[in-house]
């Protein structure tokens, strides 16, 4: 072996000897998902680096929790912004008012579609007077649904110690209060969709 290729091989072992830095070891670190799944930049609303969102939910204030909270403290990578005459929605706001079939126990649903994705918040469960007629429900449920339009998945942390607003269970996210990402999806976002 010549000195040239010698040097080459020797670079080439030495670039892989190299550690992986410690904060992209952690962008590659998968967060449990039920079902097989993973957090996906992929499966979100997502555009680059924001969701331009449209709206036609009765439920603004939600809205504004959700996107409050998700892009609050060091969340920061992603932006959700309403869309302009110029740019198209990534994500529109939307409501049904069903109980049966698709809907039944279903507050609320985030759906990929082809163009514009669907985050749609179910009146016959959320409005006032109904089972979880409540600013506090609704804006449980959109925080949820939210952080599905930002690529996570339900998460299968152990109930009863890694809270987590992406549990598929409403009743536990309600019973532990949880309303807004904790600090094991802030770790999930991060891992996701890295830090400034």
């Amino acid at each position: 072996m010549d000195d040239l290729a010698l040097a080459a091989a020797s670079a080439a072992v030495l670039l892989l000897a190299v550690p992986v830095p410690v904060h992209a070891a952690s962008a590659a670190a998968p967060h449990r998902c039920e079902g097989g799944e993973v957090d996906s930049r992929g499966r979100s609303s997502v555009d680059g680096r924001e969701i331009a969102w449209d709206d036609e939910s009765k439920f603004d204030d939600a809205r504004k929790h959700a996107i409050k909270v998700w892009t609050a403290g060091t969340l920061k990578q992603v932006t959700v912004k309403p869309d302009g005459a110029t740019s198209y929605a990534d994500l529109e706001w939307r409501d049904a008012n069903s109980v049966t079939g698709q809907w039944t126990d279903v507050y609320g649903k985030w759906a990929a579609r082809h163009g514009t994705d669907h985050l749609t918040l179910n009146r016959a469960y959320l409005d006032d007077g109904k089972r979880y007629g409540k600013a506090e429900h609704r804006r449980r449920v959109a925080a949820h649904e939210l952080g599905h339009a930002l690529g996570f998945c339900h998460k299968a942390y152990g109930y009863g110690t890694h809270h987590s607003v992406m549990w598929a269970d409403y009743g536990l996210i309600e019973g532990k209060r949880i309303n807004g990402p904790t600090s094991h999806d802030i770790t999930a976002y991060h891992a996701l969709w890295g830090r400034s």
